[in-house]
Protein backbone atom coordinates (compact mmCIF):
# COMPACT_ATOMS: atom_id res chain seq x y z
CA UNK A 1 0.00 0.00 0.00
CA UNK A 2 2.72 2.47 0.25
CA UNK A 3 4.41 1.54 -2.38
CA UNK A 4 1.38 2.28 -4.58
CA UNK A 5 1.09 5.80 -2.21
CA UNK A 6 4.15 6.99 -3.71
CA UNK A 7 3.68 6.07 -7.05
CA UNK A 8 0.31 8.15 -7.37
CA UNK A 9 2.02 11.22 -5.94
CA UNK A 10 4.86 11.07 -8.93
CA UNK A 11 4.97 12.31 -12.56
CA UNK A 12 5.11 8.14 -14.03
CA UNK A 13 8.42 8.03 -16.61
CA UNK A 14 10.97 6.46 -14.86
CA UNK A 15 12.29 9.05 -11.89
CA UNK A 16 13.65 7.74 -8.70
CA UNK A 17 12.98 10.64 -5.43
CA UNK A 18 15.93 12.94 -5.13
CA UNK A 19 18.43 11.19 -2.35
CA UNK A 20 20.28 14.79 -1.31
CA UNK A 21 22.87 14.55 -3.52
CA UNK A 22 21.96 17.88 -5.75
CA UNK A 23 24.62 20.19 -6.42
CA UNK A 24 23.78 24.19 -6.71
CA UNK A 25 25.81 26.74 -9.15
CA UNK A 26 25.48 28.78 -5.72
CA UNK A 27 25.16 28.25 -2.02
CA UNK A 28 24.04 31.77 -1.01
CA UNK A 29 22.57 34.21 -3.00
CA UNK A 30 22.98 37.68 -1.60
CA UNK A 31 20.93 40.78 -3.07
CA UNK A 32 23.75 43.26 -1.98
CA UNK A 33 21.67 46.26 -1.19
CA UNK A 34 17.30 45.84 -1.84
CA UNK A 35 15.08 49.50 -1.70
CA UNK A 36 12.55 49.37 1.04
CA UNK A 37 9.00 48.16 -0.66
CA UNK A 38 10.83 47.75 -4.04
CA UNK A 39 10.78 44.53 -6.33
CA UNK A 40 15.00 43.45 -6.44
CA UNK A 41 16.89 42.38 -9.32
CA UNK A 42 16.34 38.63 -10.08
CA UNK A 43 19.17 36.39 -9.36
CA UNK A 44 19.23 33.10 -10.74
CA UNK A 45 21.21 29.84 -10.19
CA UNK A 46 21.13 25.84 -11.05
CA UNK A 47 19.89 22.67 -9.59
CA UNK A 48 21.82 19.93 -10.89
CA UNK A 49 21.17 16.62 -10.82
CA UNK A 50 24.98 14.97 -11.53
CA UNK A 51 23.66 10.91 -11.12
CA UNK A 52 22.83 8.51 -14.03
CA UNK A 53 19.02 8.71 -13.02
CA UNK A 54 16.46 10.87 -13.36
CA UNK A 55 15.19 12.11 -10.27
CA UNK A 56 11.83 13.75 -8.61
CA UNK A 57 12.32 16.50 -6.05
CA UNK A 58 9.34 15.83 -3.65
CA UNK A 59 9.64 19.43 -2.56
CA UNK A 60 11.43 22.94 -2.75
CA UNK A 61 9.86 25.56 -0.71
CA UNK A 62 10.91 29.27 1.28
CA UNK A 63 11.21 27.93 4.64
CA UNK A 64 9.21 31.16 5.60
CA UNK A 65 6.80 30.12 3.61
CA UNK A 66 3.90 32.04 2.07
CA UNK A 67 5.05 34.67 4.56
CA UNK A 68 8.19 35.17 3.04
CA UNK A 69 9.25 38.27 1.13
CA UNK A 70 10.96 35.83 -1.45
CA UNK A 71 9.43 34.94 -4.46
CA UNK A 72 10.51 32.06 -6.68
CA UNK A 73 10.88 30.68 -10.41
CA UNK A 74 11.22 27.21 -10.49
CA UNK A 75 11.86 26.32 -14.62
CA UNK A 76 9.54 28.49 -15.64
CA UNK A 77 7.11 28.33 -12.21
CA UNK A 78 6.27 30.78 -10.16
CA UNK A 79 5.59 30.23 -6.51
CA UNK A 80 6.82 30.15 -3.22
CA UNK A 81 6.25 26.64 -2.74
CA UNK A 82 6.58 23.49 -5.00
CA UNK A 83 6.27 19.82 -5.59
CA UNK A 84 7.73 16.56 -7.45
CA UNK A 85 9.87 18.65 -9.91
CA UNK A 86 12.03 16.61 -11.96
CA UNK A 87 15.57 16.59 -13.22
CA UNK A 88 17.13 14.39 -15.92
CA UNK A 89 20.10 12.99 -15.23
CA UNK A 90 22.80 14.83 -15.71
CA UNK A 91 20.88 17.88 -16.37
CA UNK A 92 20.01 20.82 -14.31
CA UNK A 93 16.70 23.80 -13.66
CA UNK A 94 17.28 27.18 -13.15
CA UNK A 95 16.24 28.46 -10.13
CA UNK A 96 15.30 32.52 -10.07
CA UNK A 97 14.59 34.59 -7.26
CA UNK A 98 13.51 38.07 -6.53
CA UNK A 99 12.43 40.05 -2.95
CA UNK A 100 10.61 42.87 -2.37
CA UNK A 101 11.18 44.07 1.59
CA UNK A 102 9.08 45.91 3.98
CA UNK A 103 12.15 47.86 5.61
CA UNK A 104 9.99 48.28 8.93
CA UNK A 105 9.38 44.48 9.39
CA UNK A 106 13.34 43.70 9.23
CA UNK A 107 14.32 42.36 12.71
CA UNK A 108 18.28 42.22 12.22
CA UNK A 109 20.48 44.94 13.35
CA UNK A 110 22.43 44.91 10.23
CA UNK A 111 19.22 44.98 8.25
CA UNK A 112 19.78 41.34 7.19
CA UNK A 113 16.59 40.14 5.52
CA UNK A 114 17.31 36.17 5.33
CA UNK A 115 15.25 32.87 4.38
CA UNK A 116 16.20 29.72 2.76
CA UNK A 117 15.29 27.86 -0.03
CA UNK A 118 14.29 24.05 1.01
CA UNK A 119 14.83 21.22 -1.22
CA UNK A 120 13.66 17.56 -0.13
CA UNK A 121 13.21 17.11 3.73
CA UNK A 122 13.84 14.79 6.48
CA UNK A 123 17.57 13.35 5.99
CA UNK A 124 17.66 14.21 2.00
CA UNK A 125 17.26 18.12 3.23
CA UNK A 126 19.79 20.54 1.41
CA UNK A 127 19.44 24.60 1.39
CA UNK A 128 20.32 27.53 -0.30
CA UNK A 129 20.41 30.67 1.66
CA UNK A 130 18.71 33.70 0.85
CA UNK A 131 20.48 36.82 1.98
CA UNK A 132 19.21 40.57 1.28
CA UNK A 133 20.48 43.84 2.77
CA UNK A 134 17.60 46.30 2.77
CA UNK A 135 18.04 49.72 2.75
CA UNK A 136 15.14 52.09 3.81
CA UNK A 137 15.06 55.28 1.25
CA UNK A 138 13.26 58.45 0.73
CA UNK A 139 10.91 57.30 -2.01
CA UNK A 140 10.17 60.04 -4.52
CA UNK A 141 8.08 58.53 -7.39
CA UNK A 142 5.32 60.50 -9.45
CA UNK A 143 1.62 59.94 -9.40
CA UNK A 144 0.72 58.21 -6.00
CA UNK A 145 -2.12 58.80 -4.83
CA UNK A 146 -0.80 60.36 -1.53
CA UNK A 147 1.53 63.61 -1.33
CA UNK A 148 4.49 63.26 0.73
CA UNK A 149 7.61 64.70 2.03
CA UNK A 150 6.28 68.19 0.90
CA UNK A 151 5.55 66.92 -3.08
CA UNK A 152 3.04 67.46 -5.27
CA UNK A 153 3.11 64.60 -8.07
CA UNK A 154 2.86 65.74 -11.55
CA UNK A 155 3.75 66.46 -14.75
CA UNK A 156 7.21 68.45 -14.85
CA UNK A 157 6.52 71.35 -17.90
CA UNK A 158 9.23 71.98 -20.12
CA UNK A 159 8.26 74.35 -22.48
CA UNK A 160 4.71 75.65 -24.91
CA UNK A 161 4.67 74.28 -28.37
CA UNK A 162 3.21 77.07 -31.22
CA UNK A 163 -0.36 76.02 -30.94
CA UNK A 164 0.15 76.37 -27.24
CA UNK A 165 0.63 73.02 -25.97
CA UNK A 166 2.48 72.37 -22.93
CA UNK A 167 5.55 70.37 -23.45
CA UNK A 168 6.04 68.28 -20.30
CA UNK A 169 8.17 65.16 -18.77
CA UNK A 170 6.27 63.04 -15.90
CA UNK A 171 7.79 64.16 -12.66
CA UNK A 172 7.15 64.99 -9.27
CA UNK A 173 7.97 69.06 -8.64
CA UNK A 174 9.00 70.67 -5.23
CA UNK A 175 6.63 72.76 -4.06
CA UNK A 176 8.73 74.90 -1.77
CA UNK A 177 12.87 75.29 -0.75
CA UNK A 178 13.61 71.79 0.28
CA UNK A 179 16.61 70.52 1.84
CA UNK A 180 17.17 66.68 1.51
CA UNK A 181 20.37 65.30 3.99
CA UNK A 182 22.01 61.98 4.36
CA UNK A 183 19.73 59.78 6.93
CA UNK A 184 18.80 57.80 4.45
CA UNK A 185 18.99 57.96 0.59
CA UNK A 186 16.60 58.97 -2.39
CA UNK A 187 15.39 56.67 -5.05
CA UNK A 188 14.10 58.89 -7.45
CA UNK A 189 11.28 57.61 -10.48
CA UNK A 190 10.91 60.28 -13.18
CA UNK A 191 12.59 63.78 -12.91
CA UNK A 192 12.38 65.62 -9.61
CA UNK A 193 11.40 69.53 -10.69
CA UNK A 194 12.79 72.52 -8.75
CA UNK A 195 10.29 75.29 -9.70
CA UNK A 196 10.86 78.77 -10.12
CA UNK A 197 12.64 80.89 -7.48
CA UNK A 198 13.17 77.73 -5.20
CA UNK A 199 16.42 75.80 -4.23
CA UNK A 200 17.23 72.30 -3.72
CA UNK A 201 19.54 71.73 -1.24
CA UNK A 202 21.46 68.28 -0.83
CA UNK A 203 23.56 67.44 2.03
CA UNK A 204 26.70 66.17 2.27
CA UNK A 205 27.03 62.53 2.48
CA UNK A 206 23.53 62.36 0.33
CA UNK A 207 23.07 59.06 -1.76
CA UNK A 208 20.78 59.52 -4.67
CA UNK A 209 19.36 56.98 -7.08
CA UNK A 210 18.07 57.39 -10.28
CA UNK A 211 15.76 54.63 -12.38
CA UNK A 212 15.82 54.90 -15.47
CA UNK A 213 14.90 57.73 -17.55
CA UNK A 214 15.06 60.03 -14.74
CA UNK A 215 17.13 62.87 -13.25
CA UNK A 216 16.60 66.46 -11.65
CA UNK A 217 15.26 69.38 -13.73
CA UNK A 218 16.13 72.83 -12.38
CA UNK A 219 13.94 75.70 -13.78
CA UNK A 220 14.36 79.45 -15.17
CA UNK A 221 15.21 81.46 -11.25
CA UNK A 222 15.65 77.67 -9.24
CA UNK A 223 18.69 76.40 -7.78
CA UNK A 224 20.65 73.35 -7.30
CA UNK A 225 23.27 73.65 -4.06
CA UNK A 226 25.01 70.09 -3.77
CA UNK A 227 26.84 70.73 -0.30
CA UNK A 228 29.21 67.87 -0.48
CA UNK A 229 32.94 67.74 1.46
CA UNK A 230 36.16 66.29 1.63
CA UNK A 231 35.97 62.28 2.19
CA UNK A 232 38.87 60.68 3.56
CA UNK A 233 37.96 57.11 3.05
CA UNK A 234 37.77 55.55 -0.76
CA UNK A 235 33.72 54.90 0.20
CA UNK A 236 33.30 58.67 -0.48
CA UNK A 237 31.60 59.03 3.08
CA UNK A 238 31.17 62.41 2.40
CA UNK A 239 30.34 63.30 -1.37
CA UNK A 240 27.36 63.55 -2.63
CA UNK A 241 26.41 60.80 -5.11
CA UNK A 242 24.15 60.46 -8.34
CA UNK A 243 23.68 56.91 -9.95
CA UNK A 244 21.41 54.41 -10.99
CA UNK A 245 19.66 52.42 -8.86
CA UNK A 246 20.95 49.33 -9.99
CA UNK A 247 22.67 47.53 -7.10
CA UNK A 248 24.23 44.80 -8.69
CA UNK A 249 28.02 44.65 -8.26
CA UNK A 250 28.41 44.55 -12.02
CA UNK A 251 26.33 47.22 -12.61
CA UNK A 252 29.04 49.81 -10.52
CA UNK A 253 30.00 51.31 -13.77
CA UNK A 254 27.18 50.81 -16.57
CA UNK A 255 27.22 53.89 -18.15
CA UNK A 256 23.40 55.10 -18.95
CA UNK A 257 21.17 54.05 -16.40
CA UNK A 258 19.65 57.18 -15.89
CA UNK A 259 19.07 60.60 -17.53
CA UNK A 260 20.70 63.90 -16.29
CA UNK A 261 20.84 67.03 -14.47
CA UNK A 262 19.36 69.68 -16.20
CA UNK A 263 20.11 73.43 -15.36
CA UNK A 264 17.77 75.01 -17.51
CA UNK A 265 17.95 78.50 -19.66
CA UNK A 266 17.59 80.86 -16.40
CA UNK A 267 18.69 78.73 -13.55
CA UNK A 268 21.60 80.85 -10.94
CA UNK A 269 23.63 80.19 -8.95
CA UNK A 270 23.93 76.47 -9.34
CA UNK A 271 26.94 74.99 -6.76
CA UNK A 272 28.52 71.39 -6.78
CA UNK A 273 30.74 70.70 -4.10
CA UNK A 274 32.61 67.19 -3.50
CA UNK A 275 30.18 66.01 -6.04
CA UNK A 276 30.12 62.55 -8.14
CA UNK A 277 27.70 62.02 -10.81
CA UNK A 278 28.17 58.70 -12.58
CA UNK A 279 26.70 55.93 -15.51
CA UNK A 280 23.87 58.62 -17.11
CA UNK A 281 22.89 59.05 -20.21
CA UNK A 282 24.10 62.61 -19.92
CA UNK A 283 25.94 63.95 -16.78
CA UNK A 284 24.96 67.90 -17.21
CA UNK A 285 23.42 69.75 -19.33
CA UNK A 286 23.79 73.56 -18.56
CA UNK A 287 21.92 75.66 -20.41
CA UNK A 288 22.00 79.94 -21.10
CA UNK A 289 22.11 82.21 -18.27
CA UNK A 290 20.41 85.31 -20.58
CA UNK A 291 21.55 88.22 -18.41
CA UNK A 292 25.07 85.72 -18.15
CA UNK A 293 25.60 88.02 -15.23
CA UNK A 294 24.93 85.40 -12.85
CA UNK A 295 26.91 82.04 -13.07
CA UNK A 296 25.10 79.26 -13.93
CA UNK A 297 27.34 76.36 -12.50
CA UNK A 298 30.15 76.51 -9.94
CA UNK A 299 31.81 73.37 -9.79
CA UNK A 300 34.54 72.12 -7.09
CA UNK A 301 36.03 68.82 -6.47
CA UNK A 302 33.40 67.64 -8.28
CA UNK A 303 34.01 63.69 -11.00
CA UNK A 304 31.53 63.24 -13.89
CA UNK A 305 32.13 60.05 -15.78
CA UNK A 306 30.61 57.06 -17.10
CA UNK A 307 27.59 58.68 -19.59
CA UNK A 308 26.89 57.24 -22.63
CA UNK A 309 26.67 61.03 -24.41
CA UNK A 310 28.23 64.23 -22.85
CA UNK A 311 29.75 64.68 -19.46
CA UNK A 312 28.77 68.42 -19.67
CA UNK A 313 26.70 69.70 -22.51
CA UNK A 314 26.76 74.00 -22.09
CA UNK A 315 24.70 75.94 -23.97
CA UNK A 316 25.72 79.86 -24.02
CA UNK A 317 26.21 78.98 -19.97
CA UNK A 318 28.40 80.39 -17.55
CA UNK A 319 30.27 77.66 -15.85
CA UNK A 320 33.46 77.64 -13.66
CA UNK A 321 34.87 74.32 -12.55
CA UNK A 322 37.96 73.86 -10.34
CA UNK A 323 39.34 70.48 -9.33
CA UNK A 324 37.24 68.51 -12.12
CA UNK A 325 37.22 65.15 -13.71
CA UNK A 326 35.42 64.06 -16.47
CA UNK A 327 35.84 60.61 -18.19
CA UNK A 328 34.51 57.61 -20.19
CA UNK A 329 31.89 59.85 -22.09
CA UNK A 330 29.93 57.85 -25.55
CA UNK A 331 30.55 61.48 -26.86
CA UNK A 332 32.56 64.65 -26.18
CA UNK A 333 33.97 65.16 -22.02
CA UNK A 334 33.34 69.12 -22.39
CA UNK A 335 31.20 70.58 -25.46
CA UNK A 336 30.28 73.85 -25.11
CA UNK A 337 27.66 75.26 -27.83
CA UNK A 338 26.35 78.27 -28.70
CA UNK A 339 29.21 80.28 -26.76
CA UNK A 340 29.28 80.89 -23.37
CA UNK A 341 31.51 81.40 -20.48
CA UNK A 342 34.01 79.57 -19.24
CA UNK A 343 36.84 78.87 -16.52
CA UNK A 344 38.19 75.52 -15.85
CA UNK A 345 41.19 74.92 -13.68
CA UNK A 346 43.32 72.23 -12.70
CA UNK A 347 40.08 69.72 -14.30
CA UNK A 348 40.99 66.37 -15.72
CA UNK A 349 39.27 65.40 -19.13
CA UNK A 350 40.00 62.38 -20.60
CA UNK A 351 38.01 59.66 -22.73
CA UNK A 352 38.69 56.22 -23.74
CA UNK A 353 35.31 55.25 -24.29
CA UNK A 354 35.50 51.32 -25.19
CA UNK A 355 31.05 50.83 -25.62
CA UNK A 356 31.25 52.14 -29.08
CA UNK A 357 32.93 54.29 -31.63
CA UNK A 358 33.36 57.72 -30.34
CA UNK A 359 33.06 60.52 -32.68
CA UNK A 360 33.75 63.58 -30.83
CA UNK A 361 36.55 65.39 -29.49
CA UNK A 362 37.15 65.18 -25.37
CA UNK A 363 36.82 68.64 -25.49
CA UNK A 364 34.25 71.32 -28.23
CA UNK A 365 34.12 74.68 -28.10
CA UNK A 366 31.77 76.47 -30.59
CA UNK A 367 29.77 79.74 -31.20
CA UNK A 368 26.99 78.10 -33.01
CA UNK A 369 23.70 75.70 -32.42
CA UNK A 370 21.60 74.33 -34.99
CA UNK A 371 18.30 72.84 -35.04
CA UNK A 372 15.86 71.76 -37.77
CA UNK A 373 14.35 74.86 -38.08
CA UNK A 374 16.98 77.69 -36.75
CA UNK A 375 20.76 78.65 -36.71
CA UNK A 376 22.02 80.11 -33.14
CA UNK A 377 25.36 81.84 -32.70
CA UNK A 378 26.87 84.07 -29.53
CA UNK A 379 29.88 85.36 -28.50
CA UNK A 380 32.23 82.77 -26.50
CA UNK A 381 34.93 82.94 -24.02
CA UNK A 382 36.78 80.08 -22.77
CA UNK A 383 39.95 79.64 -20.53
CA UNK A 384 41.67 76.38 -19.46
CA UNK A 385 44.13 76.95 -16.67
CA UNK A 386 46.22 73.65 -16.09
CA UNK A 387 43.96 71.25 -17.26
CA UNK A 388 44.64 67.56 -18.82
CA UNK A 389 43.21 67.47 -22.47
CA UNK A 390 43.58 64.12 -23.34
CA UNK A 391 42.15 60.92 -24.83
CA UNK A 392 42.54 57.65 -26.48
CA UNK A 393 41.59 59.71 -30.29
CA UNK A 394 44.80 61.67 -32.29
CA UNK A 395 42.41 65.08 -32.20
CA UNK A 396 41.11 65.98 -28.92
CA UNK A 397 40.41 69.41 -29.48
CA UNK A 398 37.48 71.15 -31.69
CA UNK A 399 37.06 74.74 -32.10
CA UNK A 400 34.71 75.93 -33.99
CA UNK A 401 34.01 79.85 -35.12
CA UNK A 402 31.32 79.85 -37.87
CA UNK A 403 29.74 83.19 -37.43
CA UNK A 404 32.57 86.14 -38.13
CA UNK A 405 30.46 88.59 -36.16
CA UNK A 406 30.55 86.55 -32.29
CA UNK A 407 33.30 87.42 -30.18
CA UNK A 408 35.07 84.02 -30.09
CA UNK A 409 38.14 84.63 -27.38
CA UNK A 410 39.84 81.33 -25.93
CA UNK A 411 43.00 80.07 -24.15
CA UNK A 412 44.84 77.31 -23.22
CA UNK A 413 47.79 77.88 -20.47
CA UNK A 414 50.09 74.87 -18.46
CA UNK A 415 47.89 72.67 -20.39
CA UNK A 416 48.06 68.40 -21.20
CA UNK A 417 46.88 68.48 -25.33
CA UNK A 418 45.93 65.74 -27.65
CA UNK A 419 46.23 67.02 -30.60
CA UNK A 420 48.01 64.75 -33.43
CA UNK A 421 47.71 65.96 -36.32
CA UNK A 422 49.10 63.30 -38.75
CA UNK A 423 47.63 64.48 -41.89
CA UNK A 424 48.58 68.21 -41.51
CA UNK A 425 44.51 68.91 -41.61
CA UNK A 426 44.73 71.94 -39.39
CA UNK A 427 48.13 73.50 -40.21
CA UNK A 428 46.25 75.82 -41.94
CA UNK A 429 43.53 76.69 -39.57
CA UNK A 430 44.56 80.06 -37.51
CA UNK A 431 42.58 78.54 -34.48
CA UNK A 432 45.17 76.07 -34.20
CA UNK A 433 47.75 78.20 -33.82
CA UNK A 434 49.75 76.64 -30.81
CA UNK A 435 52.63 79.47 -31.58
CA UNK A 436 50.48 81.95 -30.96
CA UNK A 437 50.73 83.08 -27.28
CA UNK A 438 47.32 84.87 -26.84
CA UNK A 439 45.38 81.70 -27.38
CA UNK A 440 48.30 78.94 -26.35
CA UNK A 441 51.13 79.21 -23.48
CA UNK A 442 53.20 76.90 -21.40
CA UNK A 443 50.98 74.08 -23.01
CA UNK A 444 52.43 70.40 -23.59
CA UNK A 445 51.34 68.33 -26.32
CA UNK A 446 51.25 64.50 -26.88
CA UNK A 447 53.31 63.41 -24.42
CA UNK A 448 51.59 60.92 -21.97
CA UNK A 449 49.54 61.85 -18.78
CA UNK A 450 50.27 58.24 -17.24
CA UNK A 451 47.18 57.84 -15.92
CA UNK A 452 46.79 54.90 -13.63
CA UNK A 453 43.87 53.19 -15.27
CA UNK A 454 41.86 53.89 -18.32
CA UNK A 455 40.70 50.61 -19.65
CA UNK A 456 37.26 49.89 -18.21
CA UNK A 457 37.51 46.19 -18.91
CA UNK A 458 40.02 46.23 -15.78
CA UNK A 459 37.87 48.33 -13.25
CA UNK A 460 36.62 51.47 -12.78
CA UNK A 461 38.05 54.12 -14.80
CA UNK A 462 41.15 56.20 -12.66
CA UNK A 463 42.56 59.15 -14.00
CA UNK A 464 44.77 59.93 -11.10
CA UNK A 465 48.61 61.04 -12.37
CA UNK A 466 51.72 58.91 -11.69
CA UNK A 467 55.30 59.43 -11.21
CA UNK A 468 56.24 59.49 -15.30
CA UNK A 469 53.33 61.58 -16.09
CA UNK A 470 54.00 64.55 -18.44
CA UNK A 471 51.82 66.94 -15.95
CA UNK A 472 54.08 66.47 -12.89
CA UNK A 473 55.37 70.09 -11.74
CA UNK A 474 53.85 71.79 -14.79
CA UNK A 475 51.18 74.07 -13.32
CA UNK A 476 51.16 77.25 -13.24
CA UNK A 477 51.31 78.29 -9.72
CA UNK A 478 49.81 81.36 -9.71
CA UNK A 479 46.11 80.63 -9.56
CA UNK A 480 46.92 78.95 -6.15
CA UNK A 481 45.94 82.33 -4.38
CA UNK A 482 42.49 80.36 -5.25
CA UNK A 483 42.04 78.17 -1.64
CA UNK A 484 40.41 75.31 -3.40
CA UNK A 485 42.91 75.16 -5.63
CA UNK A 486 45.77 74.87 -2.80
CA UNK A 487 44.49 71.29 -2.54
CA UNK A 488 43.39 68.43 -5.84
CA UNK A 489 40.53 66.99 -6.10
CA UNK A 490 41.45 64.20 -3.27
CA UNK A 491 42.69 67.00 -0.46
CA UNK A 492 46.50 66.95 -1.24
CA UNK A 493 48.61 69.71 -1.14
CA UNK A 494 49.82 71.34 -4.11
CA UNK A 495 51.18 74.10 -2.81
CA UNK A 496 55.06 72.89 -3.01
CA UNK A 497 54.75 71.09 -6.08
CA UNK A 498 51.70 71.83 -8.37
CA UNK A 499 50.81 69.64 -11.19
CA UNK A 500 48.32 69.99 -14.10
CA UNK A 501 45.30 68.17 -13.35
CA UNK A 502 42.69 67.74 -11.04
CA UNK A 503 45.19 65.25 -9.09
CA UNK A 504 48.39 65.68 -7.67
CA UNK A 505 50.62 62.48 -8.48
CA UNK A 506 51.68 59.61 -7.16
CA UNK A 507 53.54 56.51 -7.25
CA UNK A 508 51.47 53.48 -8.25
CA UNK A 509 51.52 50.62 -6.64
CA UNK A 510 53.42 47.46 -8.07
CA UNK A 511 51.88 46.10 -11.48
CA UNK A 512 49.68 49.96 -11.69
Amino acid sequence: MLLIALSSCRKDFGTVWSNGTLEFSQDTIFFNRVFDNISSSTHRFTVRNNSNQDITIPSITLKKGNNSFYRLNVDGIAGKTFQNIDILAKDSIYVFAEVTVDFNQVTDPNFMYRDEIIFDNGLNEQKVDLEALVLDVNLIRPNRTAIQNGFSYEEIVLATDGEGNEVTIRGANLVDNTVWQNDKPYLIYGYVGVPTGKTLTIEAGTRLYFHQNSGIIVQEGASLIVNGTQSTTEALENQVIFQGDRLEENYNDVPGQWGAIWLREGSINNLLNHTTIKNATLGLLVDSNSTIVTKTLQANNTQIYNTTSFGILARNAKITAKNVVIGNNGKASFSAMLGGKYNFYHTTMANYWQNSNRQNPVVMLSDIFETQTAIYTANLEANFTNCIIYGNQNIELSLENKEATTTFDYSFKNCVIKFADANNQYVDNPLYDFTNVTNYQNNIFNLDPNFYNTDTTLGKIDLIIGDDSSAKAQADTSVLTDVILQKDILGVDRTTTSDIGAYQHITFPTGG
